[in-house]
């Protein structure tokens, strides 16, 4: 790297504080632990008992107790990492930077205030109203050092001169995988992903359906069977090689990383709860790509809230004298509808039972569809929902008028088990959620950062700026924190444990950096940001909808307060 380029980031006086220890680390975790603890004791007290309303009347206490939870866990999951490198002579010294910076700026806002969302600030005494927990955090000794030292702008300076200096070879930290296998699929999938981007970036432009080539080009590569049991023809790797592929291809783009997010859900349905027959039929062609799924669970009226799902399918005798089920009713936002085969439907089927009881999930097939002709089936139309960004399988409004389906379509043959058994996906889904936002993150950091270093103005280039720099820094800190989270989630998944707060927690947060590193970057390109043939600008937009789908922001929060609150 050009001496020119490798100095440029570093304009601030002053040297780099001295190495932290790890016995700091870990005297702040143990202050960041006892400061949760008198939170949640507190916020326990302020909801009182026997009011099931307590927790929605006090959503910026109990949302904000969720968000300071998240910060605490995943400063444990970087103390780890960091650990975890150390013991095999990893640990260099961008790492080093990065798990006290992560500790310096994540303590001053369990403090002081975190961001919740750009116009929500938790601050701590919201709850801790006599202000003594805080003061007990804050006297911790190594807490003040690590605040005070440990994004400090010599630290700054120095990681953004270090990414600047690896970025011809994507050096941004040691992700510290424990299995060197993903290291080559993360190498094999981040060349596929960097053949594709500039094409990626054109189907977003002109609004145009991933190419059927492409999609079966990744089958061919075992993307849609990665978590699939070897004896149906997957790789059976689990979900932490699902994260490493899916942060890889939506770096290049996020609907590249999404292409396996119906698969996924739809596999992993089958394989829980489907009959024989069933995961005879439809696995092997969902492994290979050839099938292609969507999901059709959300409906007009009702978004999150899936107890009060319309839609209902009623059993009946077809014309050929068997037994039929027919589908009547509206969905919403069925990413992939048109040229999908098969749909993961939700279904009211037990009309006299309310809420998510009467729920029934089935596999309802469906001719492939075109822009043309989306929906070329009796009994099934619908229009495409335009959208900003997320493009590439398109999003449908559909419409099902005493649409009919085979009886043996019912998920596991049994009515009223729909949604227990869309609940067993959701810990998949939102772990996968959190990688997609990694990846786009990890986009906006590369494009932001080569845009600053061969940017000039004023005679230098601008990342020699300091708000640049620390932009650029910031981005990088963060984007680890958000990979270590997601990644303890999915391996908390491969072994078999109930992970739904911890892939609740990653995703909460990887959504919220994904969007604020698009922005600084945008910011970075200056005007430019704002111009299409610009990719930052196409990122920027993808990078929105994920603090929205999978269970919004403020879903997430609620379900990890109510996890740690209960």
């Amino acid at each position: 790297m050009p001496s020119a380029i490798a100095a440029a980031a570093i304009t601030t006086s002053g040297s780099l504080p001295v190495s932290f220890r790890d016995a700091d680390f870990r005297s702040a975790l143990a202050a960041c632990d006892r400061l949760l603890e008198s939170l949640r004791r507190q916020l326990k007290e302020q909801l009182g008992t026997g009011d099931p309303e307590a927790l929605n009347r006090e959503q910026a206490r109990a949302h904000g107790f969720a968000w300071a939870a998240t910060y605490v866990r995943a400063l444990h999951e970087m103390h780890g990492w960091a650990a975890r490198l150390d013991a095999i002579n990893r640990l260099g010294e961008l790492e080093s930077l990065l798990i006290q910076a992560a500790f310096g700026e994540y303590l001053a806002q369990l403090a002081g205030g975190l961001p919740m969302s750009q116009g929500e600030i938790f601050r701590p005494d919201l709850i801790d109203q006599t202000g003594e927990a805080i003061a007990q955090f804050t006297a911790v000794a190594a807490v003040r050092s690590l605040r005070a030292e440990g994004f400090a702008p010599p630290v700054r300076a120095r990681i953004a001169t270090l990414i600047a200096e690896g970025r011809a070879t994507r050096s941004f930290g040691d992700a510290g995988f424990e299995d060197s296998s993903l290291d080559e699929i993360r190498a094999q999938f981040a060349r596929w992903s960097d053949d594709h981007a500039e094409a990626a970036h054109g189907w977003h432009l002109r609004n145009e359906l991933i190419p059927d080539a492409v999609i079966a080009e990744l089958g061919e590569l075992g993307v849609f069977g990665l978590t699939v049991p070897e004896s149906w023809g997957g790789s059976g790797l689990g979900k932490t090689a699902m994260c490493v592929v899916t942060e890889e291809l939506s770096r290049s783009w996020i609907g590249l990383g999404s292409l396996g997010t119906r698969t996924e859900i739809a596999c992993e349905l089958i394989l829980l709860n489907g009959t024989p027959a069933q995961q005879t039929d439809l696995l092997p062609g969902l492994i290979s790509g050839k099938i292609i799924p969507t999901a059709s669970f959300t409906e007009p009226d009702t978004g999150s809230d899936l107890a009060s799902l319309r839609t209902r399918a009623e059993p009946a005798i077809g014309a050929d004298g068997r037994a039929v089920w027919r589908i009547s009713g509206n969905k919403t936002w069925t990413t992939h509808g048109a040229r999908s085969d098969v749909m993961t439907l939700l279904a009211r089927t037990e009309h006299d039972q309310p809420g998510y009881r009467g729920l029934s999930m089935f596999l309802v097939s469906k001719p492939r569809g075109t822009d043309a002709n989306p929906f070329p089936a009796q009994g099934m139309s619908g229009s495409e929902i335009e959208v900003l960004g997320y493009r590439g399988m398109k999003e449908y409004e559909i419409g099902f008028d005493a649409y009919e389906i085979p009886d043996n379509a019912l998920l596991g043959g049994e009515p009223g088990n729909g949604f227990k058994q869309l609940m067993r996906t959701f810990e998949s889904a939102r772990i996968q959620t959190a990688a997609r936002a990694v990846g786009v993150a990890q986009s906006a950091l590369e494009l932001g950062l080569t845009y600053a270093v061969d940017r000039q103005q004023f005679g230098r280039p601008i990342i020699r700026f300091p708000r640049v720099a620390d932009k650029l820094a910031w981005m990088a800190v963060e984007i680890m924190i958000a990979r270590q989270l997601t990644l303890f989630a999915a391996r908390q998944k491969d072994a078999g444990r109930r992970c739904d707060l911890e892939a609740g927690m990653s995703k909460l947060l990887a959504a919220r950096v994904a969007w604020s590193c698009a922005d600084n970057a945008a910011q970075v390109h200056g005007g430019n940001g704002y111009a299409m043939e610009y990719r930052i600008s196409r990122v920027l937009v993808d990078a929105r909808i994920l603090n929205v789908f999978e269970g919004a922001a403020e879903i997430q929060a609620g379900i990890v307060a109510r996890a740690l609150i209960d």
